[in-house]
């Protein structure tokens, strides 16, 4: 299953050019960018662990380029997503998130069902990915 999270998320996985000219995009629009990574996708897992620090004042895009590529070396097998953060007044807050990385197997998440007061039916996913502890989901 293809996790859909995220800008390009439906289209095919973008090259590392492709992922250049992005960044490039963001930094030109003065946003703040930075890459962040994780083994539980989950929607509502919004904040996955960062690798290194946000670029602030980048001039261009090979120095975030250079650390995607330190970030694969170590957690190639896992999610690695990059995020633009826009700190002007009045928005200051995430202009464009994008995933670069995916691990070789994506297996998905079920939905789990719950009885509840009145005869409800309360509904959850949960990534498949959680059945292992943290650090050996992908590996």
């Amino acid at each position: 299953m293809r996790i859909t999270q995220g800008a390009f998320s439906f289209l095919p996985d973008l090259t590392d050019e492709q992922i250049s000219k992005q960044i490039q995009y963001c930094i030109d629009n003065g946003w703040a960018v930075s890459l962040e990574f994780t083994d539980d996708p989950h929607p509502r897992n919004t904040y996955w662990e960062m690798w290194g620090h946000p670029m602030f004042d980048n001039p261009d895009a090979a120095a975030l380029m250079y650390e995607l590529a330190e970030c694969r070396k170590v957690y190639g097998n896992q999610y690695i997503r990059v995020v633009a953060f826009d700190a002007s007044h009045g928005w200051e807050s995430v202009r464009l998130s994008f995933i670069v990385n995916r691990p070789e197997e994506e297996p998905g998440f079920r939905l789990s069902r719950q009885e509840s007061v009145g005869r409800n039916q309360r509904y959850t996913t949960t990534s498949y990915a959680v059945d292992k502890p943290q650090g050996s989901r992908y590996a």
